[in-house]
C-alpha cells in the first residue's frame, strides 16, 4: 500500500467514523461508557459496549439474567457504574458473585429493574404529582422512593442509600437505562 493510499485509507474512515457519530447525535441517545447506545438495541447488547458497566454486565451474567433483561420488557434499569461497585467492598463483591449467592445477587439487580418503560420525564411528573416523593416497586420486590434535587433524580433504597441519575433516558428497544452512581440494595 503506497502512503497516498495510507492516507486516503485513514482519511476515509475518519470521515465514516465521523459520519457514524453524528447518525448516532441524531437519535437523541447519550453516549454510555464511551460507547454508542443504540435505540434498536437490548439493554444487554448495549450495556456490554460500556466500560463504565463491565462489572455490571458481569454481575448480570453471574445472577443468570441475561436472558431477562434481553427480553421484549419494557424495562427500566437503573445501572450502576464500576465507580458504583466499587463502593463494596472487595470480598464482598467477589462473595457476591460465587454461584452461591446467584439468588442473593439477582434479587440486589432486579432492585435496580422496573417493569415499565420510565423515561425521567415521565418520573419528575409522578414525583411532582405525589407531592415530591414518588414510590418505585421494583422486580426484585423492592421499593425505591424517588425525589427531586434540582434537575437531579435521586433515587433512595429501604436502607436509606441514595443514587444519583447521573446519564438519562438512554433509550433501549427493550426499554430504557438511567445511569446511577452508586449500588442500591434491598432491605437489610
Amino acid at each position: 500500500m503506497t502512503r497516498f493510499t495510507t492516507l486516503a485509507a485513514l482519511a476515509l474512515t475518519a470521515t465514516a467514523g465521523t459520519a457514524f457519530a453524528e447518525s448516532h447525535a441524531a437519535t437523541g441517545n447519550p453516549m454510555v461508557g464511551g460507547a454508542p447506545m443504540f435505540a434498536d438495541k437490548t439493554i444487554v447488547e448495549n450495556a456490554v459496549n460500556s466500560a463504565d458497566h463491565t462489572t455490571l454486565v458481569a454481575a448480570v451474567q453471574a445472577a443468570g439474567l441475561v436472558d431477562t433483561l434481553s427480553g421484549d420488557g419494557p424495562f427500566t434499569v437503573f445501572a450502576p457504574t464500576n465507580d458504583a461497585f466499587a463502593m463494596i467492598s472487595e470480598d464482598t463483591l467477589t462473595a457476591l458473585m460465587q454461584p452461591e449467592a446467584k439468588a442473593q445477587l439477582a434479587t440486589i439487580l432486579t432492585c435496580h429493574v422496573v417493569a415499565a418503560n420510565a423515561m425521567s420525564d415521565a418520573i419528575a411528573g409522578m414525583i411532582a404529582d405525589d407531592g415530591g416523593m414518588h414510590p418505585v416497586p421494583t422486580v426484585g420486590g423492592c421499593t425505591l422512593q424517588a425525589k427531586m434535587d434540582g434537575d437531579d433524580i435521586i433515587l433512595t433504597d429501604e436502607n436509606g442509600r441514595a443514587a444519583t441519575v447521573t446519564i438519562a433516558d438512554v433509550r433501549q428497544s427493550n426499554g430504557v437505562i438511567h445511569v446511577i452512581d452508586r449500588v442500591l440494595l434491598p432491605k437489610q
